[in-house]
């Protein structure tokens, strides 16, 4: 299983990113995918997951109406559109994916978001 992310930068507040990555290694339309972010001495947190079929999403509050989780089974690829950026989204934000035959989670290499001005 191989989570690659890609797509972070510096910006200031309130521009756009949008974070893609692409998965191998695992059947990718069967599973849920997440999007998880960390910033510096803070927990991991849980930013957005959306189902296998793409059908449901689901997002922490402070996010919500600003940060859309979407997908593309045919191109194996998960995607985190972010608007209006605030400093507090600073984080590197991580891939995830739950394999339950594996009873693991996996977690790519993380990117790098900067909202700064």
């Amino acid at each position: 299983v191989q989570l690659v992310e890609s797509g972070g930068g510096l910006v200031q507040p309130g521009d756009s990113l949008r974070l893609s990555c692409v998965a191998s290694g695992f059947t990718f339309s069967s599973y849920g995918m997440s999007w998880y972010r960390q910033a510096p001495g803070k927990e991991r947190e849980l930013v957005a997951a959306i189902t296998s079929a793409g059908v449901a999403t689901d997002y922490v509050d402070s996010v919500k109406g600003r940060f859309t989780i979407s997908r593309d089974n045919a191109k194996n690829t998960v995607y985190l559109q972010m608007n209006s950026l605030k400093p507090e989204d600073t984080a590197v934000y991580y891939c995830s994916t739950y394999i339950f035959v594996f009873n693991k989670r996996y977690w790519g290499q993380g990117t790098q978001v900067t909202v700064s001005s």
